[in-house]
């Protein structure tokens, strides 16, 4: 894999850009094969689409969805301490960095060398780059256009030093425990044996309060999952009819994760192109997983993955925890 760096200006800085030209998730196949398997099921990360973006803000405003909120409270509340485990002069490297929001709650208490944002799409993360060295003008940004989820090679400047990896919002929950793993065991050889991990995680909690935040009574989350079906309408020519199909997620208390699906109402011939899908009554699309674990649980994951548990912090109800972990020492 090669990449092509580039220097963009911005009013207050400037930002080198890492471009790794990571293969693009091709909808057509990907929903085609989705559709073909038993159970049905399409992957959570054609949800964001525009529209879906958007619809995912108005869900992390609804007051039944407390993962983002809480979050964001706990690494305010607990930056100083945060700060001192990961100390200064850190490259801080965010896998699935999005719009940078809350990394932007550490920055002037870590104090980090450099901040490498990381992302598949390279528009948005040229953006939200630029944005943050615009902010933090004091913040030498190295953004890397790639598919953080499998390997890739640092840039020359980043081999050397001290590495630590932020990922919040629980979006490890989206990985069921195995592919967890392996994305962890990742992150710890691209760290090397004196790096870091901040991870947010969300907590097993009292059921009531997990079917909320996934069934809100203003019915954003319903609306974010239903989109994915306008969405294949509008790209692929699917003849999805949204008023035959409802939003459906629940907690699975034996796999210990919360399921979003899309169920029909009734039985009925869907078409993309040249293909043709039978979907029964009550058939579901899973559309998508989110993984929720004890503190326990968490750091004894992420142990096989090669990290140690060194502190972690939540908030009072207990409803979410972030982690702080380093690589095992060789």
């Amino acid at each position: 894999m090669t990449s092509q760096s580039t220097q963009t200006k911005t009013s207050s800085n400037s930002i080198r850009f890492y471009d790794y030209h990571p293969e693009q998730a091709n909808f057509h196949q990907e929903v085609v094969a989705g559709l073909n398997t038993l159970p049905k099921s399409i992957a959570p990360k054609f949800f964001y689409d525009e529209k879906g973006s958007q619809l995912f803000d108005a869900i992390c405003d609804t007051q039944e969805y407390y993962p983002t909120r809480t979050e964001m409270a706990i690494l305010e509340k607990y930056s100083s301490q945060i700060g001192n485990h990961i100390g200064e002069d850190c490259l801080l490297i965010e896998p699935g960095s999005g719009s940078s929001q809350k990394v932007r709650i550490l920055l002037d208490t870590i104090n980090p060398k450099a901040y490498m944002p990381l992302d598949i799409s390279k528009d948005y993360l040229r953006l939200a780059a630029e944005n943050v060295a615009d902010e933090f003008p004091w913040l030498e940004v190295h953004a890397a256009c790639v598919d953080y989820t499998s390997p890739f090679p640092l840039p020359p400047f980043a081999r050397q030093g001290r590495k630590v990896a932020f990922f919040p919002g629980s979006s490890i929950g989206n990985f069921d425990p195995e592919h967890a793993i392996d994305f962890l065991q990742h992150l710890a050889s691209m760290l090397n044996y004196d790096g870091g991990l901040l991870i947010g995680v969300d907590l097993k909690k009292d059921v009531e309060i997990l079917n909320a935040a996934y069934n809100d009574n203003l019915g954003a989350t319903a609306a974010f999952n239903q989109n994915l079906l306008t969405r294949m309408v509008d790209e692929l020519g699917a003849n999805f009819d949204l008023s035959k199909y409802h939003h459906h997620a629940f907690y699975n208390q034996q796999l210990g994760r919360i399921e979003m699906h899309l169920v029909s109402n009734e039985t009925h011939t869907v078409t993309i192109g040249d293909n043709n899908f039978v979907i029964n009554k009550d058939e579901t699309i899973h559309t998508e997983s989110s993984y929720k674990y004890t503190i326990e649980e968490f750091q004894a994951l992420a142990s096989k993955a090669g990290f140690n548990a060194v502190d972690v912090w939540t908030d009072a109800q207990q409803l979410f925890s972030v982690h702080y972990f380093e690589v095992h020492a060789e």
